[in-house]
């Protein structure tokens, strides 16, 4: 004799019925074809309780059973991992007379280094041109300044004019300079010196030995009256 067979229960009204039965004959109820693990559990349920909520009950409670215990392997992890981390630092001797406190770095010890103070005359600088026997230029006829004999020295060219607009402009613009206190204002035939442009009368100021001495006096002679003062290096031939 067979084993009979457990009868199954409609998912809706609890009505039983047969395995290959498809519809429901109390209420209409498609009935589930997949007897697989939810129609086993979907029985099994039926047995206790008729009402039967539908096959998404398994799978929502299968969520919430690994929620639980992802929730708990959490907080079992955060409870046994309460290691506090320290920030190590350099070992600090604290004593008396060290000025030290917990968690600094002591005070050095060593002397301050003591500013060395040059006195005399400066270096010349590394490449530096000689300028030795540079001297202050003589006064010609209306106080402007003639160019010392000297090999090589710097000066504040003030304006450049050309042999064919004259020497009585140059010379106009040498006693301006003059008039303004501009030092040692004068007038230099460019052609007499192989490191200027020839054909031109040069209005200049200060005869220096170095390019920066001549630079420095720039802002004082572009401020009275000779924008376009620039540096120029001399050379007898």
């Amino acid at each position: 004799m067979s084993a009979q067979k457990e009868p199954r229960y409609c998912p809706r009204c609890g009505s039983a019925y047969e395995p290959l039965q498809e519809y429901c004959l109390e209420c209409g109820e498609r009935l589930p074809a997949n007897r697989g693990a939810v129609g086993l559990l979907a029985d099994a349920w039926q047995r206790r309780i008729p009402w039967y909520p539908g096959d998404w009950i398994w799978p929502a409670l299968l969520f919430l059973v690994v929620a639980v215990v992802a929730t708990a392997i959490s907080a079992a992890t955060t409870s046994h991992s309460g290691t506090t981390i320290v920030a190590t630092q350099p070992n600090v001797t604290v004593g008396p007379g060290t000025g030290s406190t917990p968690g600094t770095a002591p005070r050095s010890t060593l002397p301050s280094p003591k500013p060395t103070v040059t006195t005399g005359p400066l270096p010349k600088a590394p490449g530096a041109p000689s300028t030795k026997g540079v001297t202050t230029p003589a006064p010609t006829a209306g106080g402007l300044a003639a160019w010392p004999g000297v090999k090589t020295a710097y000066t504040d060219v003030l304006e450049s004019i050309p042999y064919s607009s004259g020497r009585t402009i140059a010379e106009a613009r040498a006693r301006q300079a003059h008039a303004a206190h501009l030092p040692n204002a004068g007038i230099l035939v460019s052609s007499a010196y192989p490191s200027l442009h020839p054909g031109y009368y040069i209005v200049f100021s200060g005869v220096y030995r170095t390019p920066s001495a001549a630079a420095a006096a720039l802002a004082a002679a572009r401020a009275k009256g000779f924008p376009d003062a620039y540096v120029a290096r001399v050379t007898h031939p």
